[in-house]
């Protein structure tokens, strides 16, 4: 009889050498006595307390469907272009039918011809005195237009200069969604709210700056600059979506003084000369003279009396009104407007 040393299980085949429960060696072990109280010693328990790590992969990132080119069959043929037919093998026939045959397509052709020529007369002389008529009426009615347009776009109907000290209440005021104007001290007030602009347009056409010459003052009232800047707006007119359509000559009054001018259109503003630095423009609470000279479809733009630039109307806005500008939260006064023609 052969025992494990370390479970003392016992093996009465001699044959064997090592313990089949956990693989010791055995010994010969038939002079000691096998006790049947004795504790067997089982091997330690595998410790299955926490599980092992989860091993992440990378799922590869897939790729963009790929959608191959599409290409449209090609017709087999087009209208006006059709491909003839190929002739069939001539079959042996008599040279008199075939003579025959040939006047007869030519005789064919030949009503064919004298019917469509007949049918182009027709239709010309029709066409002519449909054009006829319609020159006519275009014509007529161009002469009505361009009476009203006369009427609608000279200046001879408005007063050949406004001035206003803003010592009276004329222009609109109140409080927005986009910011608040009112009069104090015999002068405008404008205000935006943060991060966007205010426009206010003149209240009559007396204000209307057709060839005119337009001049106003305006002051930052506490001396912090408007961040886009505040200015003079002429031409300017709301469409029928209730959208600003204009050109404005605005101006930068902090410690890099810059003027712009933009143009409104359906509401979008888009900066024609953008902002370029002018030493002829005063910073802080010095009041600024902003000045557009108009004739026809120029406009020349003058910031206390001196040049600054130039732009042509392309748009078509030159019967607008005079309008004020200002941007972000900067408490800005515009005083004494003049418009002369």
């Amino acid at each position: 009889m052969k025992r494990c040393p370390s479970c003392n299980r016992t093996y009465t085949d001699l044959s064997l050498n090592f313990c089949l429960e956990d693989g010791t060696p055995l010994v010969g072990g038939a002079t000691t006595p096998v006790d049947p109280q004795a504790t067997v010693r089982y091997p330690s328990p595998r410790d299955t307390g926490d599980p092992p790590a989860t091993e992440i992969y990378n799922q590869p990132i897939p790729l963009l469907n790929q959608v191959p080119e599409m290409s449209a069959p090609r017709p087999q043929w087009t209208p006006g272009s059709m491909a003839a037919p190929m002739a069939a093998p001539r079959k042996k026939s008599n040279t008199v039918w075939w003579v025959l045959g040939g006047l007869a397509v030519v005789g064919v052709i030949g009503v064919g011809l004298v019917i469509m020529l007949i049918a182009l007369a027709s239709i010309g002389s029709s066409t002519n005195e449909n054009t006829n008529t319609n020159i006519n009426r275009i014509a007529n009615r161009n002469n009505s237009n361009n009476g009203n347009i006369s009427n609608t776009n000279s200046a001879a109907d408005l007063p050949s200069s406004v001035v206003d000290d803003f010592s009276y209440q004329k222009w609109g005021s109140g409080n927005s969604r986009f910011g608040d104007i009112w009069y104090a001290d015999d002068e405008y007030h404008m205000r935006s709210k943060e991060k966007t602009y205010l426009v206010m347009y003149a209240p009559s056409n007396e204000y209307n700056t057709q060839d005119a010459t337009v001049k106003v003052t305006a002051r930052s009232v506490d001396g912090s600059a408007a961040t886009s800047g505040y200015g003079l707006i002429v031409h300017g007119e709301k469409t029928k979506d209730n959208q600003l359509e204009d050109y404005a000559l605005l101006i930068y009054t902090g410690d890099d003084p810059q003027y712009e001018i933009v143009k409104h259109k359906n509401g979008n503003q888009t900066a024609l000369i953008p902002w370029t630095r002018s030493s002829v423009i005063r910073s802080g609470t010095s009041p600024n003279q902003l000045e557009v000279r108009i004739k026809g479809d120029e406009l020349s733009f003058y910031i206390n009396g001196q040049y600054v630039n130039r732009i042509s109307d392309n748009e078509n806005f030159r019967r607008g009104l005079v309008g004020f500008y200002t941007s972000d939260t900067a408490e800005v006064a515009f005083d004494d407007l003049e418009v002369k023609r």
